[in-house]
C-alpha cells in the first residue's frame, strides 16, 4: 500500500510550484484542475485538486477552514535544505525547526498558501 494524499486547492498550478519547491520534487501530470507532485523515483507524493473542477461532492466545502484535524507530514532526507526552501517560499511557521524527542527527528510546522498545515520531519535519528 502507498498513501496518495489529495488536497483541493484555489490555484492548482501555484500550489503545484509551492509543494514542488518545499518538498524538492516535480510535476507529475500538470494543468489547472489537477496535479500530481511527484518524488525523483516518479512516486506520487500528494495530489492536488482544484475545488470547482469536475462534481466531487466529497471534496468538501471550499467556504470552510482547510485541513481541520489533518497534517500534511512529510519525511525529508534532505531537512536542512527543506527548511532553507520553505524560507524561500515565505512560509509561515507555526512552530520550529525543533527536535522531537518523542519521534527523534527534527520538524518545522508550516502553512501552505490555502492555510494547510504542512509539517516537515527529517530522518529519525536526525
Amino acid at each position: 500500500m502507498r498513501p496518495q494524499p489529495l488536497i483541493a486547492v484555489r490555484d492548482v498550478p501555484a500550489s503545484g510550484r509551492w509543494y514542488q519547491h518545499l518538498l524538492g520534487c516535480a510535476s507529475g501530470h500538470g494543468g489547472h484542475e489537477y496535479e500530481q507532485v511527484v518524488d525523483a523515483t516518479g512516486t506520487t507524493v500528494l495530489q492536488l485538486h482544484a475545488w470547482d473542477a469536475h462534481d466531487h461532492p466529497h471534496l468538501g466545502d471550499p467556504a470552510r477552514p482547510r485541513g481541520n484535524g489533518v497534517l500534511l507530514w512529510f519525511q525529508v532526507e534532505d531537512f536542512d535544505d527543506a527548511v532553507a526552501r520553505a524560507g524561500a517560499l515565505g512560509a509561515p511557521v507555526l512552530e520550529g525547526p525543533t527536535f522531537n524527542p518523542n519521534a527523534r527527528h527534527r520538524e518545522i510546522w508550516l502553512r501552505d498558501p490555502d492555510g494547510y498545515v504542512v509539517v516537515l520531519a527529517g530522518p529519525p535519528g536526525a
